[in-house]
């Protein structure tokens, strides 16, 4: 049955071969399940039902896109929209976590609109590439700013803003551990780094009395505090346009270049170049945005991470149908994620925000006007701790920066109508 369904010998694989593709796409990527009911909970949102609602959008998504789609891309709550959930949507805007969970809904929808109409290649053709890895890279930093924050490495300072914190204190000595360990564990090729870094410093933590051992394995908790808690209405408000476009346009681009940078190794291209079956697979993630935002998590999105399972040889939506039952199976261990530290999952983010600074490199350096206003949409992000401010004033200095330099035709119309709805938000905000 699995052979006709996914023509498993078509693409050159077995069903051995896609089971451990899953299990080592899924051990790299399970560290969303402690990361991000963490980050979840700093919004107010309870935390084992945003452990619940992590696994079944994970186990939803990754089903669908395995089942429908075909593809061997596994999909979970995306880093750094979490983050910009909870910590500039939230707690820096002063939205509630139901009108952020609608706001998530709502840019689920766009994404559906787009990937049914013919709209979305030119959407994403608009935007230039200088802007797209400046977002990618922001992401990164506002993900770094947090990580550090929250490893007690970066504190407060009433004169400076930021300054360091006690670097000899055993929480941030731990999280220090944390990111070498993982940095020498991918070196090395070790599948799972992240977790593995996780849970041995959350043993270490608990080992030193740092933090609470609440179990390994139990019942699942209640999904009732955030099952259909989403605020469309709310979302819907003049005011949440430009954080719902945020939404819209982070996941758009994870997606996009998620799909684009691992389609050549998976098989997944014809002989255009062009990607087979993208219809299914955009309208997979746009599905599993709005389900993920029922369910109380941020956006879903398909992860890069999936290029583990496909340099394990998954060629097949069977890689993904792994993935999804292996979610389906972690909602047993919620006390195991209630039992990890801040400064156990500092350090994951720390690594991912490395990862995706990478994506400056791909920028122009020889052209002023590409790599000024990129770098001010890194920069930006962090330090306005907003990802929609970010792209607001990266894509204004793009457009005028661009024009003042008399290079007009390179500014796509879309570029030049978005910039002034930015400047006109910016000046009633």
């Amino acid at each position: 049955m699995l052979e006709q369904y996914f023509k498993l010998s078509e693409h050159g694989t077995t069903v051995r071969v896609e089971l451990l593709a899953g299990l080592t796409t899924f051990l790299t990527m399970a560290y969303i399940i402690f990361v991000n009911p963490l980050i979840m909970s700093e919004a107010g949102v309870d935390r084992g039902a945003a452990f619940v609602a992590t696994c079944l959008g994970a186990a939803f998504a990754s089903g669908m896109m395995g089942l429908w789609a075909k593809y061997p891309v596994a999909l979970a709550p995306g880093m750094g929209l979490n983050a910009y959930f909870s910590y500039g949507v939230v707690l820096g805007m002063g939205h509630t976590w139901q009108v952020a969970l609608g706001a998530v809904f709502l840019s689920g929808v766009l994404f559906l609109i787009i990937s049914i109409l013919p709209i979305r290649e030119k959407i994403v053709n608009a935007i230039p590439m200088s802007q797209k890895m400046a977002i990618g890279a922001g992401i990164g930093l506002f993900l770094a700013i947090i990580a550090l924050k929250g490893a007690g490495i970066v504190v407060d300072h009433p004169a400076t803003l930021v300054g360091l914190g006690k670097m000899g204190s055993p929480g941030v000595l731990l999280a220090c551990l944390g990111f070498v360990l993982i940095l020498a564990m991918d070196y090395r090729k070790i599948p799972g780094a992240i977790m593995v870094s996780i849970l041995v410093i959350t043993v270490l933590g608990i080992a030193l009395g740092l933090s609470k051992f609440n179990g390994i394995v139990s019942a699942p908790p209640s999904l009732a505090p955030t099952f259909l808690q989403l605020d469309i209405m709310g979302a819907l408000s003049v005011g949440l346009v430009s954080i719902v476009f945020a939404f819209f346009m982070v996941d758009l681009f994870d997606n996009t270049g998620t799909l684009i940078s691992i389609a050549p190794a998976a098989g997944m291209m014809d002989k255009d170049g062009k990607l087979k079956r993208i219809g299914p697979a955009f309208i997979t993630d746009s599905i599993s945005c709005m389900v993920g935002a029922a369910l109380g998590t941020s956006t879903v999105t398909s992860y890069i991470e999936s290029a583990a399972g496909i340099r394990a040889g998954g060629r097949t939506g069977l890689t993904a149908v792994v993935v999804a039952v292996l979610f389906l199976l972690a909602i047993f261990f919620a006390p195991l994620a209630t039992s990890i530290p801040a400064f156990a999952t500092a350090p994951a983010l720390l690594f991912v925000a490395c990862v995706m600074a990478g994506s400056m490199t791909r920028v122009d350096w020889e052209d002023v006007t590409e790599y000024a206003p990129a770098v001010v949409t890194m920069i930006a992000m962090p330090l306005t701790f907003s990802i929609a401010t970010g792209i607001a004033l990266g894509f204004i200095a793009y457009v005028v920066g661009k024009v003042l330099a008399g290079r007009v035709k390179d500014v796509h119309p879309v570029m030049g109508i978005l910039a002034i709805l930015f400047v006109i938000k910016l000046a009633v905000t």
